[in-house]
This record gives structure tokens, sequence and C-alpha cells, in this order.
């Protein structure tokens, strides 16, 4: 079994979460906050059989778009105190997705 940790932008949740249940996963919704841009992301959790976790990695792929969204960087990232920096195009989107063994499962 295997444990996959996907973390997606809030727009993408619902239908990734969606098609996952309609392939019949079940997943973890978890409401988590990027670094970088300090915006909403959603994280997704879900126990996988090994044979079963190519499907689910390309339903994920599926529903998670890339975009381009514009950013000003905040002023602990190095912008001279006065200054005000231009917004920067930032790609955003699309999902981060990790696959970890599991030792043990149980569910009561």
């Amino acid at each position: 079994m295997k444990l996959i940790i996907a973390i997606l932008q809030d727009e993408d949740a619902g239908e990734a979460i969606s098609h996952l249940n309609e392939a019949g996963f079940q997943v973890t919704r978890l409401a988590t906050k990027g670094g970088f841009l300090r915006a909403g992301n959603t994280t997704l959790l879900a126990g996988v059989e090994n044979e079963k976790v190519d499907e689910a990695i390309k339903i994920i792929e599926e529903n998670s778009k890339a975009r381009t969204q514009y950013a000003t960087l905040p002023s602990s990232c190095g912008a001279m105190h006065g200054f005000i920096l231009a917004p920067i195009e930032v790609k955003v989107g699309g999902a981060t997705v990790f696959v970890v063994d599991v030792e043990q499962f149980h569910k009561f």
C-alpha cells in the first residue's frame, strides 16, 4: 500500500476529489497554505493499493491545471525599504505529488 500526498490549488481540488471518488478512491482533504505566495492550497491524502497508484496519479494530473498569476514579493524577500516592487509573473497550479510506502494501515 502507498500513501499519495497531493498538493493542488484550491480551484482544482473539487474536481480532482470528485473524479477520485468516482474511481473508488477515498480521499482526505486538508486546507493548506503555500510558503512562497502564501496562497491557499488543498492537500489530498489517499491510501492506495500499489497497483492503483498510477490510476490515481493520472486522475490528479488530469484535474490540476497550471495557470499564470501576477504577484508581488513580500518585503521580507529582499525589497529595499521604501521601494515598491513591480508584480512578477508566476506559474501556479498543477500538482505536487508524493508517493510514500505505508508500513501499516488500519481502518476502524
